[in-house]
């Protein structure tokens, strides 16, 4: 119906750390989870995660995970961008349970990304709207993602 394109802008590999689980409160059961650092992949940035940042996570009782992520990339021409977002990701009609006692599985991760940055050479990363699509691999403590521009 309407025109638009997907450029690959990155894809970023994110090592978590330290969990907090707050618990269930009204919202779901809230968990707080450490980013420690990770690596940025091209094709137009490459870096690193500076390891500042974190992902303040709701799991509804629906099973649906809501993602609230911040962190710096730090990039190999020491630029510093600033990372947000959300997103979301379905455990299933009983993902809620699974997940209250403890199980961890790997999930898919669907997340509106923004950047925010002074470089001038990354500035036009402010300006565009982008969508990331990824995975989460709690055996290696992880999680993955491929991020597009939306043009």
């Amino acid at each position: 119906m309407f025109d638009y394109q997907l450029e690959h802008v990155m894809s970023f590999v994110a090592k978590l750390g330290n969990r907090e689980r707050i618990g269930p409160v009204p919202e779901g059961i809230r968990i707080n989870v450490e980013i420690t650092g990770g690596a940025v992949t091209g094709p137009k940035v490459f870096g690193k995660l500076t390891g500042l940042g974190g992902d303040w996570i709701t799991v509804r009782r629906d099973g649906i995970v809501m993602l609230d992520v911040r962190a710096t990339i730090e990039t190999r021409d020491d630029a510093l961008i600033y990372l947000t977002y959300s997103g979301i990701s379905d455990l299933g009609e009983n993902g809620y349970d699974q997940f209250a006692t403890g199980a961890r599985q790997g999930m898919p991760l669907r997340i509106c990304p923004r950047f925010h940055t002074a470089n001038p050479s990354y500035a036009w990363l402010n300006r565009l709207h982008y969508l990331g699509i990824g995975q989460s691999f709690p055996d290696k403590s992880e999680v993955a993602y491929d991020i597009y521009a939306v043009h």
